[in-house]
């Protein structure tokens, strides 16, 4: 029920004129190009304490992320980064670990809101394709 709900809500703050359909198809709208991301990391999820926080920027390269040139250079390569999972897929049963994530802000101009765990296999997948933007979200970590 939970992992419905945190998806219901990604689906509408992505989807509803946010710069980006529920697919996460890019749109032509005309807010200025760039990025500029806040990612927000829990070990132990969200319930047990303050999140790890960091800030990625973008053209031009800033924030607080570690290897933030490299994570510009890696994002520009990826063609819908944050797109939700698709309805229709199936997920093998398994769990990575408690992290969660959150990376919010704007990508290419568009609004962004991309919640992370590691509680199945799409999860996790997703969660170590957006690794490089995520210190300690990766299946058996724990810490930053």
């Amino acid at each position: 029920m939970r992992v419905a709900l945190l998806i219901a809500v990604l689906a509408a703050s992505v989807g509803c004129g946010a710069g980006q359909s529920a697919t996460g198809a890019e749109s032509t709208t005309t807010m200025a190009p760039g990025t500029s991301l806040q990612i927000s990391v829990w070990a132990e999820g969200r319930g047990s304490g303050p999140a790890d926080k960091w800030a990625l920027r973008c053209d031009p390269v800033g924030g607080t992320l570690t290897r933030r040139a490299a994570a510009c250079r890696q994002l520009a390569t990826m063609k819908q980064p944050f797109a939700p999972l698709r309805d229709d897929l199936v997920c093998t049963d398994q769990y990575g670990g408690p992290q969660e994530a959150l990376i919010s802000g704007t990508h290419r101009g568009s609004r962004i809101w991309v919640f992370l765990t590691l509680r199945n296999g799409c999860e996790i997948s997703r969660a170590q394709r957006l690794g490089f933007l995520v210190p300690g979200m990766a299946p058996g970590s724990s810490g930053s």
